[in-house]
């Protein structure tokens, strides 16, 4: 059992190739809490993962909730792993993984971190890749994909790859915990009403359904997690965050980009 959080496609494209060798299911952490709170049992020998981008050198807040509300049950055997993509760092997002599974009694064993193409483009210095930068890192991702797969496969344990950065803990304990609690927030996103065409994608790929009417208006009910699907997802460039993403590019990983 994989379960993943994906905003533009990075993660669940690397998901995907994990489950097409291991065979494991694939859930939609967006999908179960859109249900009542679950309990998850595992079989004997089965593996349990999670994937997920990192949000500001974290956990993005949807997964946190998700395990939080969740129950867990495992079998001596069952093998824990946890995988996590980025633009460029992680920082210490696996510690505070394994913080929040530690509090239903359990453990990700096995870690990695896979660097992907950047989506976020909501400060200053944030850019999208160029096509050329785009194309090395899912060509690196892909061959870091062999190794992992059989890595998961074999339930290898005790395995910790990840790109931390020079100084994980000023990344996640001092920018990291400013961003998700100040920043995270859907109060500037604007929509351009003489360029939306009213397709209702942004409302239909927002994972928390705060996405309502035509033209789109945002809730505002404090469960957005900035991860920028209606941004990225929208044809014509008719979303905003603020002013600052009007010139910046939109990504969305698809798997013809990464034939």
């Amino acid at each position: 059992m994989i379960f993943y959080f994906s905003g533009t496609g990075n993660t669940l494209w690397v998901a995907r190739q994990i489950a097409k060798v291991t065979g494991d299911n694939l859930v939609n952490i967006a999908d179960e809490l859109r249900r009542e709170p679950q309990t998850y049992t595992l079989s004997e020998g089965e593996r349990l993962g999670f994937c997920f981008p990192t949000h500001g050198w974290q956990p993005p807040r949807i997964v946190r909730d998700f395990i939080r509300r969740s129950t867990f049950v495992v079998q001596p055997s069952s093998f824990i792993w946890a995988l996590t993509t980025c633009g460029d760092s992680t920082g210490q997002t696996m510690t505070i993984l394994n913080r929040e599974l530690d509090r239903k009694g359990l453990k990700a064993e096995t870690l990695f971190s896979v660097v992907m193409p950047e989506s976020y483009v909501c400060l200053p210095f944030m850019y999208t890749d160029s096509e050329k930068r785009e194309a090395e890192k899912i060509a690196n991702a892909r061959q870091q994909l062999t190794h992992i797969v059989t890595t998961v496969r074999n339930c290898r344990r005790g395995v910790a790859e990840l790109t931390r950065g020079a100084t994980p803990r000023l990344y996640s304990y001092v920018i990291g915990c400013y961003f998700n609690k100040q920043m995270v927030t859907d109060k500037k996103f604007t929509v351009d009403e003489d360029v939306c065409v009213q397709c209702g994608l942004c409302a239909k790929v927002c994972p928390v359904d705060n996405i309502e009417g035509m033209p789109p208006a945002w809730l505002h009910n404090g469960r957005c997690t900035c991860c920028l699907a209606c941004y990225h997802h929208c044809p014509v460039h008719a979303i905003n965050y603020g002013s600052i993403t009007r010139k910046r590019g939109q990504y969305l990983m698809k798997e013809k980009n990464a034939e």
